[in-house]
């Protein structure tokens, strides 16, 4: 077992006119995410011959979409969260809807919220949509690998109980709450593993995609994108410990649909069709002939 890092979750706390404002690596993780996801975009779109026929964009339009971008992942994380995972909670008590600073993001809710935030944008400004979202992909992964860190950093989405001897003996609670386990109950970092899966090795894919002239085939970067984080979210789902309101005593697993055994958890669930929608877009780029450069 690994005992939990001594890491506060606030990097550092200013007091002024007798309030607290402190800065969290989690929302660290989001702006440096946001800045990267922004300086790779403006990168790509700055090399025309990677696209064939020509960027979508221009490169000082990705500043103003950047602003979308983020509406889209507040909007559509918040509103993901309260409908695939609270839903009955937030609807007994919809003041706390808005109140994001108290925690719950969703990122399928997220990611709905970026394609819808970024068509209008596209719809707007005469871009491509498709070819658009190839870029969004490339840019993506770094900034949820820095997400998952993040949500180690805080002690939170922790995996299940193991004896494996990478298990981390999470701080708290709830954390700590394994039934038949005596002493410490160390967990999966399944957050570290998120972070290697649709982080490291998605944004290592991509990469490689546009080297060998991925751009040229709209839609390609877009569907390994999609397919890739539903497949390594799916594999994450089965260390990772699900959300409480799914577990009960006759259901420890916490599967939304199957039985309390063999089964597949709401994260699962919700991964699905981002693997079949991402391989229906790979197969259909891969068909078409590439934009002549």
């Amino acid at each position: 077992m690994i005992p939990f890092p001594q890491i506060s979750p606030e990097i550092f706390t200013i007091h002024l006119f007798g309030m607290d404002f402190s800065l969290r690596w989690y929302a660290l993780a989001y702006l440096v995410g946001l800045i990267l996801g922004w300086r790779i975009l403006v990168g790509l779109m700055r090399r025309p011959r990677l696209w064939g026929d020509g960027a979508p964009m221009r490169p000082e339009q990705v500043e103003e979409l950047l602003t979308w971008v983020i509406a889209g992942v507040v909007l559509g994380g918040r509103l993901g969260f309260v409908l695939f995972y609270e839903r009955e909670y937030y609807m007994a008590n919809p003041g706390q809807i808005l109140q994001i600073w108290q925690g719950g993001m969703s990122f399928h809710g997220g990611f709905l919220g970026v394609v819808i935030a970024s068509w209008i944008y596209c719809r707007r400004h005469g871009i491509a949509p498709l070819r658009l979202a190839d870029g969004l992909a490339v840019a993506t992964p770094i900034g949820l690998g820095l997400g998952r860190v993040a949500n180690f950093i805080n002690g939170e989405l922790w995996g299940r109980p193991t004896d494996a001897p990478w298990g981390v003996i999470f701080p708290g609670e709830a954390a700590q709450n394994c039934p038949g386990v005596e002493g410490l109950c160390a967990r999966h970092p399944s957050q570290l593993y998120e972070a290697g899966l649709e982080g490291v090795l998605l944004a290592i894919i991509l990469f490689a995609v546009v080297r060998t002239g991925g751009l040229r085939r709209p839609g390609l970067a877009l569907g390994i994108f999609v397919a890739g984080y539903g497949i390594s979210r799916f594999i994450v789902e089965f260390f990772r410990q699900a959300d409480a309101q799914f577990i009960t005593p006759d259901n420890p697993l916490g599967h939304v649909l199957g039985g309390p055994v063999w089964g597949i958890t709401r994260g699962q669930e919700l991964s699905l069709p981002m693997i079949a929608v991402g391989i229906i877009f790979v197969i259909l780029a891969l068909r078409r002939p590439a934009v002549p450069a």
